[in-house]
């Protein structure tokens, strides 16, 4: 299979575990597979970085450089990013994101949150 067959197949009702399964096979494609985790976490890192001036760009009054806002992309394109390189990770590491979410919020429940 090639990317443009894996990405044609990506559809609205994945489940998170289908789309988990969707990056793995995207990151396997792409020849990054045997990639060190600590180097997908410095990627992580920088892509959060990159969401971190999107947002700063469209939705607040800090100042930019405008010489350079073709260098920044939207706030949805550096989402999709982060999201990407953080299930690359889980995938790393034998993560299942959703028992991971489920288990975590299952004990955020029960937490007293104030607003």
């Amino acid at each position: 299979m090639d990317q443009e067959s894996v990405y044609n197949s990506l559809n609205s009702n994945y489940t998170l575990s289908e789309i988990q399964e969707y990056i793995k096979d995207m990151v396997d494609l792409r020849g990054f597979t045997n990639q060190e985790v600590e180097k997908t976490m410095l990627l992580l890192l920088e892509e959060t970085g990159e969401l971190a001036k999107a947002i700063r760009k469209s939705k607040t009054d800090i100042g930019i450089d405008e010489s350079r806002i073709q260098n920044y992309d939207t706030i949805e394109s550096e989402v999709a990013d982060v999201f990407f390189v953080l299930t690359t990770i889980c995938n790393k590491l034998n993560i299942d994101l959703y028992s991971a979410l489920k288990e975590k919020e299952g004990k955020n429940i029960k937490r007293n949150w104030k607003v």
